[in-house]
């Protein structure tokens, strides 16, 4: 079973975090996450059951272009478009291009595992205060 692992902590944070790392003053650990939201409302909003319904259905599926999967899915393929290229963004969706050209759709994580700091002492990477 493949996770993704998603944190959440504030710009300011990721942005200083992301800083260290191309300073080479932190190394991320082994399962730190490597995508990460600025909130849990934005992430919940990307995962909303309507979105983990889609994600099952591509999965179960396996659609050969985002017109088969709009069809599908039942929403028009503007909409879907939008969804699945924010996914991608995130990891939670691969975008490539199958046969014609079609842009096609796959889901390459079982699970996604969240990772938050209750008291900010995780700020500079996962697993701080563990």
């Amino acid at each position: 079973m493949k996770t993704l692992t998603i944190g959440i902590a504030r710009y300011d944070r990721m942005k200083a975090r992301t800083l260290a790392i191309a300073r080479g003053d932190h190394t991320p650990a082994r399962g730190e996450p490597k995508v990460w939201f600025t909130s849990l409302d934005s992430f919940a909003k990307l995962l909303s059951e309507h979105n983990r319904r889609l994600l099952e259905l591509i999965a179960r599926e396996h659609p050969r272009s985002l017109t088969e999967l709009a069809e599908m899915a039942g929403r028009s393929k503007s909409n879907l478009s939008r969804t699945l290229k924010t996914m991608s963004q995130y990891g939670l969706v691969e975008l490539r291009r199958g046969e014609r050209g079609r842009l096609v759709a796959s889901v390459p994580y079982d699970q996604v595992r969240l990772d938050v700091s209750l008291t900010g002492a995780a700020s500079e990477g996962a697993g701080a205060g563990r």
